[in-house]
């Protein structure tokens, strides 16, 4: 029991809402490849990718998850408490250059964080439930409570599945549009976050431990990297590395031998760096505070 409180009490800290400015003001600041601002990087050795900012969009609520459909990235906006069913919650559209295409796509949400699209739908965690809904129609299809669920967080739509991270229970459901079933629980998911397909394996990353974790089914869990206090998103590099993100504000490489390496920290800015979800040659970061989603281009 204690270390359950534990879990809940890092996925409650993970989603702690920040202090907005006036979500009204929608501002999207590019930043132009000689002008562009650069990830402050280690400099004894060249392997690591370089980071370099293409665009700044401001005006969102909280925003914590993205998903990718097209030239058209979801972004969630948690808006109200983490963890309150308020109805507050959003999901904008926004193109892949940082307009916003529409900011309150569908609203109505409680505190709405990972996402993922399959067959036209658009899954949203939502702190104890998920929603399934109708991208076409821009509509919610149905809603499915999740029993004795701590904190829904991220999605991932791996093979033939859809997967649901639950924080506060250090468990991972399989969801569809009918229902959802317990699909991996072990104690090493001890605040268990960011979820990201790459072939055969599902890789996970949990805040308890900081670790990056993969498996190739519902009954192996092997260990990558660890050491990434709160980490969030995960983006997997050319080379076989990876991109890791911890919400407090920081993002690392993680090689392939599990060597994991700082290369941006805005933890004393007070900018989060929460679901980090690579698209191409970019590297998109919702901010949850200051509530600004950015774009990083992605090179050697």
């Amino acid at each position: 029991m204690r270390r359950l409180a534990l879990v809940s009490f890092l996925a409650f800290a993970a989603c702690s809402p920040p202090e907005y400015a006036d979500p009204d003001v929608v501002e999207t600041k590019v930043i132009t490849e000689e002008a562009g601002a650069e990830a402050t990087l280690p400099t004894e050795t060249s392997t690591l990718p370089e980071l370099t900012q293409v665009w700044v969009t401001s005006g969102f609520e909280a925003p914590e998850g993205v998903a990718v459909d097209g030239n058209v990235l979801y972004i969630s906006n948690v808006a109200g408490e983490g963890d309150a069913k308020d109805g507050e919650g959003w999901i904008s559209r926004v193109s892949m250059d940082g307009t916003v295409l529409e900011e309150k796509w569908v609203e109505g949400l409680n505190a709405p964080k990972g996402l993922g699209i399959r067959d036209g739908k658009l899954f949203v965690s939502d702190y104890d439930a998920y929603h399934v809904i109708d991208i076409a129609r821009g509509e919610i299809e149905n809603t499915y409570p999740v029993e004795g669920a701590g904190f829904l967080n991220d999605i991932a739509v791996w093979q033939n599945g859809v997967y649901l991270s639950d924080s506060g229970s250090a468990r991972i459901f399989q969801i569809d549009v009918n229902g959802y079933k317990e699909w991996l629980a072990d104690e090493r998911l001890g605040g268990v976050n960011g979820l990201w397909p790459d072939g055969d394996r599902l890789l996970i990353a949990t805040m308890s431990s900081g670790s990056l974790l993969e498996t190739r089914g519902a009954r192996d869990l092997t260990e990558l990297a660890t050491g990434m206090d709160n980490a969030d998103g995960i983006a997997v590099l050319d080379d076989g590395s990876y991109l890791v993100s911890s919400w407090p504000g920081q993002i690392w490489h993680v090689s392939s031998d599990g060597d994991a390496t700082e290369l941006h920290n805005t933890v004393d800015d007070t900018i989060y760096q929460n679901d980090l979800t690579r698209v191409g040659d970019l590297i998109i970061v919702p901010n949850w505070q200051p509530g600004t989603v950015t774009a990083w281009r992605l090179g050697d």
